[in-house]
């Protein structure tokens, strides 16, 4: 049951972990218009309609289109994030529907970031 709840991660803590984590992978599900517009440092674009089938990937096809390394399923610093918080909801879902159970959403999303940043 635990795993059908969608862990959340605030500002404070997501911009601790850019700080000092070199295992953090940061998913941006926006769509490429949005991501034009700016990103969070560091993410990498997954669009929402492609999370799926990205971490249904072989770990080396995974690394070749997204030139990250494909997270462990226990990876503890997995995080999603979209505009508002509602595609981050549902994209962690779908990571934990393929086993990530670390999997957390940063509700806040990139509206808040760049609120917070003065960006």
């Amino acid at each position: 049951m635990a795993s059908s709840v969608t862990k959340e991660i605030s500002y404070e803590d997501l911009k601790a972990l850019l700080a000092k984590s070199k295992n953090l992978l940061l998913v941006n599900v926006r769509t490429k218009e949005e991501v034009d517009k700016g990103t969070i440092q560091g993410s990498v674009h997954i669009p929402l309609d492609t999370v799926d089938a990205a971490f249904a990937m072989a770990p080396e096809q995974f690394k070749a289109k997204y030139g990250v390394t494909k997270p462990q399923l226990d990876a503890p610093e997995l995080v999603f994030h979209c505009q508002l918080g509602r595609r981050g909801d549902m994209a962690t879902t779908k990571a934990r529907q393929h086993g990530y159970v670390n999997a957390r959403n940063y509700a806040g999303g990139y509206k808040e970031w760049s609120e917070k940043e003065g960006k």
